[in-house]
C-alpha cells in the first residue's frame, strides 16, 4: 500500500508518495502539477493503485476528493487547523507539506475533518450568499445615514417610499445627492436579490429529507426562532450527530472562552472565535432577541450582566441557547421538552 500526501492550492498541487519499509517511511515519488491538468493527475493517481491519499480540508478540496475516490482505496480529509498544531515546522514549503501529509497518513495520525454532504454544501452556499447580501444592505443603509447625518437629516423610517420622498426634497450638495441616489438604486437591487434568495431557500426546505424536515419542525417550536435562524443553524452545523458532546458544538461555534494557565494560575480569555463565524453571529442575534422578548432569557441575561457585564452576558446567553438547540436536535424534542446536557 502506498500513501500519498496532496498539498492542494488554487492553481497547483504537489504530491508526495511514500511507502513503509521496515517501519520507516520512504519517499517513493514526488510530483507537482497544475490543477487544470486533470487527465495527468488522474493517470498519476492510477499509477499508484492501491493507495490511500489525504488532502487538507481547505477551500476547493471537493473536486480533488471526488477525482481521487475513483481509484483510491481511501481518501482522508485532513483537518487543517489540528494538523498544523501537531505538524508545526519552521520549514514551510509545498514539498514539505506534502511529505508531512503522506507520513502522517502512513502512520494513521491524520486528524480527520468532517466532509459535508452535497446537500449541506448547497445549503451553506445559499445561506452564506444570503448573509452577504444582507450585510451589503446594512452597509448601504449605514452609508446613507452617514451622509444625511452631516446635514442633520437622518430620520426614522428612512428606507420607505415616504422616506425617499423626504430625502429627494433635501437641499444637499450635488455630489452627495448623486451618491445617495446611487446607493438607493443598489439598495433596491439588493432587496430584490434577498427576496429571490429567501424564495430559493423556501424551495430548498421543501425538498428536505425526513431527518432535516423533523429538525426544522423541532427548531421552529422555539420562540424567537424564524426561518433565517433555522436555515443558518442547520446549514452551518451540518450533521449535528457528528458532535460528540455539548462542548464540541460550542467550540465549533467559537463561543467557548480561551484559557491561559501558568504556575497554577488560570485566566479565562476572550472567545476563541474558532469554527463558524456565521453560526456564532446568528446565535448572538438570537440572544439579543431572546433577552428582549422572553422572560426566562431576560432574567438569565440580567443576572449574568450584573456579574460579568452586558457583552459577556450576551455571549453566555448565546452559548446557553446553542446548548438548548443542540439538545433539541439530539433528542428530537420540541423546545419545552429539551434538556441541556
Amino acid at each position: 500500500m502506498r500513501y500519498i500526501g496532496a498539498d492542494l492550492h488554487k492553481k497547483s498541487i504537489t504530491f508526495c508518495v511514500v511507502e513503509t519499509v521496515g517501519g520507516k517511511t520512504v519517499v517513493h515519488q514526488r510530483s507537482r502539477m497544475q490543477c487544470c491538468e486533470v487527465d495527468r493527475i488522474t493517470e498519476f493517481l492510477k499509477s499508484h493503485v492501491p493507495y490511500q491519499i489525504t488532502v487538507e480540508a481547505t477551500i476547493g478540496y471537493e473536486w480533488f476528493a471526488l477525482l481521487a475516490e475513483q481509484s483510491a482505496a481511501r481518501v482522508v480529509l485532513a483537518h487543517a487547523g489540528k494538523l498544523r498544531v501537531i505538524a508545526d515546522s519552521t520549514r514551510k514549503t509545498d514539498k514539505v507539506d506534502a511529505f508531512v501529509l503522506a507520513e502522517f497518513l502512513a502512520k494513521d495520525m491524520i486528524p480527520e475533518a468532517w466532509r459535508p454532504t452535497p446537500r449541506v454544501r448547497q445549503h451553506r452556499g445559499l445561506v452564506r450568499r444570503r448573509s452577504k447580501v444582507q450585510s451589503r444592505i446594512t452597509c448601504i443603509k449605514n452609508t446613507v445615514r452617514g451622509v444625511l447625518t452631516r446635514y442633520n437629516a437622518d430620520r426614522e423610517s428612512l428606507f420607505t417610499k415616504i422616506g425617499w420622498q423626504y430625502v429627494s426634497k433635501l437641499d444637499l450638495l450635488k455630489e452627495d445627492m448623486w451618491v445617495i441616489e446611487d446607493l438607493w438604486e443598489e439598495l433596491g437591487q439588493c432587496q430584490t436579490r434577498l427576496k429571490k434568495l429567501d424564495k430559493r431557500l423556501d424551495e430548498f426546505a421543501l425538498t428536505a429529507p425526513t431527518r432535516e424536515a423533523e429538525a426544522r419542525a423541532v427548531l421552529a417550536s422555539m420562540p424567537g426562532v424564524g426561518t433565517v435562524t433555522i436555515d443558518t443553524v442547520l446549514a452551518e452545523l451540518g450533521d449535528w450527530q457528528r458532535f460528540h458532546n455539548a462542548d464540541t458544538v460550542v467550540s465549533f461555534a467559537g463561543l467557548d472562552p480561551g484559557v491561559r494557565e501558568s504556575d497554577g494560575r488560570r485566566k479565562d480569555m476572550r472567545l476563541t472565535k474558532a469554527g463558524s463565524p456565521l453560526l456564532r453571529w446568528i446565535l448572538i442575534q438570537l440572544a439579543h432577541r431572546m433577552k428582549r422578548t422572553t422572560a426566562r432569557w431576560k432574567t438569565l441575561f440580567e443576572k449574568l450582566a450584573h456579574r460579568i457585564g452586558k457583552k459577556k452576558a450576551t455571549c453566555a446567553v448565546a452559548r446557553r441557547l446553542l446548548l438548548v438547540i443542540y439538545a433539541m436536535l439530539r433528542d428530537g424534542r420540541a423546545y419545552q421538552m429539551a434538556s441541556v446536557a
